[in-house]
């Protein structure tokens, strides 16, 4: 059974009884159909225009769980997201990037989702609406494992609340992968960087993503910065065993040890860009 409800309520009231799927962008739930049919009944969200955009609050960047990747790409927003934005060039194709929802690109739950170690960057939360009311859950605990996610399956994820605490913050993505374009990624890397008035490094986040079931941010880099001149060779600072709560695998694109050590490379380019841009 196919229902596209108009309103955010309508739809949490579909999802309220069991067995129902959120169909949003399409761009991941198609392809993991392959050649089956969908089972259940199919809760087309598009029409839920409450939860698309992106608004400036008082404490929080507001993004709604529908806002598309080209949406991002083209909004206003301050130097903080200059590597959510980078991110959001990397999701496949720019029809991708039409389609494709932040909130889906979260909940598919991919250890490869770019949009997701930018965003953990920028200390994001979720907000997951159901019948039940609305929770908030920072980014980091929705995340589980690969496709695996808090989420219940009554819940709509209607908003990503980025802290402006750091809107003004340097930040920079890079993603290597076999190739440069439309390519599932080896490795990929954000950074966030706020500098003090002396220059050194007031705070810093970096997290690491296809490295991993889900991806991560290196707290003991994060710790071991903070203080640091925020000049050009701060990346010298990044060693191999700040990375060792990462668990890379061998797959067909790389080995456990070449993510390793690109993402030791990745890290180091993305704090001096960070620290080039402010």
């Amino acid at each position: 059974m196919y229902l596209k409800p108009k309103t955010l309520d309508e739809a949490i009231s579909l999802l309220a009884s069991p067995g129902g799927q959120i169909l949003a962008g399409g761009t991941d739930f198609y392809p993991a159909l392959g050649e089956r049919l969908p089972r259940g009944r199919v809760v087309d969200i598009t029409a839920l225009r409450e939860i698309r955009g992106i608004t400036t609050e008082r404490e929080y960047v507001r993004i709604g769980g529908l806002t598309t990747w080209s949406e991002v790409i083209r909004a206003p927003l301050p130097s903080s997201f200059d590597a959510l934005k980078a991110a959001a060039r990397e999701i496949g194709s720019v029809q991708i990037q039409n389609r494709g929802t932040v909130a889906g690109n979260l909940c598919n739950a991919s250890p490869a989702a770019d949009g997701v170690p930018p965003l953990l960057a920028l200390d994001a939360e979720v907000e997951l609406a159901s019948a039940a009311g609305v929770r908030l859950l920072p980014l980091a605990k929705l995340l589980t494992g690969n496709r695996k996610t808090l989420r219940r399956a009554d819940e709509i994820l209607s908003a990503v609340l980025v802290p402006r605490r750091l809107e003004h913050a340097a930040s920079a993505f890079l993603k290597l992968g076999a190739r440069r374009y439309l390519v599932i990624s080896i490795s990929m890397v954000a950074a966030v960087l706020q500098a003090d008035d002396a220059g050194g490094v007031a705070e810093v986040h970096v997290a690491v993503g296809s490295c991993s079931a889900t991806a991560q941010r290196l707290r003991d880099l994060e710790k071991d910065l903070v203080s640091l001149p925020a000049k050009p060779g701060l990346g010298a600072n990044v060693k191999a065993e700040h990375l060792k709560s990462l668990s890379p695998i061998d797959d067909v694109r790389a080995t456990a040890d070449y993510r390793r050590d690109a993402s030791l490379t990745l890290v180091q380019r993305a704090l001096e860009a960070c620290v080039r841009g402010r």
